[in-house]
């Protein structure tokens, strides 16, 4: 379903050479409106998702990301530019919850072509709110009854990748064997990762997880463990002082001897926490945003979060 280049085929050939003139001139005046030719616009919400679209799509996909390298996505404000890109766009894959902006400009001009990555999974409860910052910061994800952070757990990712396949397949006949080989390539890796999670952190002493901000309820889920957050769904909804004195007990009472910090967001708040409770910090990466030019990818980053948690849980 490549719209445009498909309406295109049927104009007559004078109509054509002129609607090839402005496409020209419009890719003039706007850089980021080229998409090449032959290729499914692909719209992406942040780095998850537009590794996974990347991962699918292949060669037969231009994927643009919306949400900038580097930046924490969690309060995205969409240009009118980025707006017109996802109007214009053969798909648009994103987390519903995630990004209210996303969320209503795909509801807007993208419905019937667009996947909402958490609509194929099982998912889980918003985490509970305990003060006033993160009753605000449920009031910034309002839109969302349960945890939007689905990436996090690999098994997810791989159902993800499938459905995302079978959509490209849908909107894309042409191209429609490459989206779903590569899709089944993508959710056999991403199962590889799954296997590698439960070996690795099968028979910890501990199983708690002291977390920057509540990311990681579906790693906690799929993995046996409990996430004990600092800060709500959005990281920039940090603990008040009463909620704070709370954590430093409750760190004391687990035994916890790791307070994670991530990346994107400032530590202070976790590190001020395990100063007070004795403990030391480590850096458990919420895989939402990499800076640009980063040799990493979602797998790496991964990978590196369980050595990370190996240590910190004491497992064998």
């Amino acid at each position: 379903m490549l719209r445009l280049r498909d309406s295109l085929r049927a104009l007559p050939s004078a109509a054509l050479a002129l609607a090839g003139l402005a496409a020209g001139l419009t890719a003039c005046a706007d850089a980021d409106a080229g998409v090449p030719p032959g290729k499914a616009a692909v719209v992406a919400s942040f780095y998850p998702m537009a590794w996974l679209a990347e991962k699918v799509g292949g060669d037969d996909a231009f994927v643009r990301t919306l949400t900038r390298p580097g930046t924490e996505p969690h309060d995205l404000e969409l240009t009118a530019r980025q707006v017109a890109n996802i109007e214009d766009a053969d798909f648009a894959v994103y987390v519903r919850g995630v990004q209210p902006a996303v969320d209503d400009a795909v509801g807007k001009h993208a419905k019937g072509r667009s996947l909402d990555a958490a609509s194929v999974v099982r998912t889980l409860p918003p985490p509970g709110e305990t003060d006033d910052e993160e009753a605000h910061d449920g009031l910034r994800h309002r839109e969302a009854s349960y945890d939007p952070h689905i990436w996090l757990d690999p098994s997810r990712m791989a159902a993800v990748a499938t459905a995302l396949g079978d959509r490209l397949a849908a909107a894309d006949p042409g191209h429609a064997a490459g989206y779903r080989r590569r899709a089944l390539a993508a959710a056999d890796e991403l199962t590889r990762l799954d296997r590698a999670f439960q070996d690795g952190l099968k028979t910890c002493a501990r199983r708690d997880i002291i977390t920057a901000h509540a990311a990681f309820g579906y790693l906690a889920d799929r993995y046996g463990l409990r996430q004990i957050p600092v800060s709500g769904v959005d990281p920039s909804g940090g603990p008040s002082p009463k909620r704070l004195a709370e954590l430093t007990r409750l760190v004391s009472a687990t035994g916890a001897t790791t307070v994670f910090t991530e990346t994107l967001v400032s530590p202070k708040t976790a590190e001020a926490l395990a100063r007070e409770a004795g403990a030391r910090t480590a850096v458990l990466d919420p895989v939402e945003g990499i800076e640009d030019g980063s040799p990493d990818d979602y797998m790496t980053i991964m990978q590196r979060n369980l050595r990370t948690l190996r240590p910190a849980l004491e497992c064998p």
